[in-house]
């Protein structure tokens, strides 16, 4: 068994943390034209975007090379604005045993990112909280231009 981690990011976004929510809920399949630096491409396999069991791959950016994830919407909390984002293929799982991303969006925006390294070697995902962070800004930037 490796070691867990989890790793917090708080934002407060000028538009309001409903409007982030909103993208990341109900809009996901804009993020790749809101953020083309960090998202090349959104796709859903199964399911319907926002829906609880719906699976989604991604073709990102990290440190400028192409990465790829297959997620899974485990949870959704409408009350805080949050959904739950499982990691179940792609090369996160090549470090990492498992990891899940949560985005809350109440007064502040929240990235949560919650792991098992599979060694004691493995690095803290620094790079991938990063990202969260340049993508968050890329969508509130995107939100006050509206």
């Amino acid at each position: 068994m490796g070691m867990k981690g989890k790793m917090i990011v708080s934002l407060e976004v000028k538009c309001g943390g409903h409007s982030v929510y909103d993208i990341f809920h109900t809009n996901t399949h804009h993020l790749p034209n809101i953020s083309p630096s960090r998202i090349k491409h959104f796709e859903i396999h199964e399911g319907e975007i926002g829906k609880i069991d719906s699976i989604v791959s991604w073709k990102y950016y990290e440190d400028g090379k192409e990465m790829f994830a297959k997620t899974v919407i485990e949870a959704i909390d409408l009350q805080k604005k949050s959904i739950t984002w499982k990691v179940i293929d792609g090369n996160l799982l090549e470090l990492y045993n498992s990891f899940t991303v949560i985005t809350s969006c109440e007064h502040w925006t929240t990235i949560t990112l919650m792991y098992e390294k599979k060694t004691e070697d493995t690095p803290e995902p620094l790079a991938l909280l990063d990202y969260f962070i340049g993508m968050t800004k890329d969508v509130e930037c995107h939100l006050l231009k509206k």
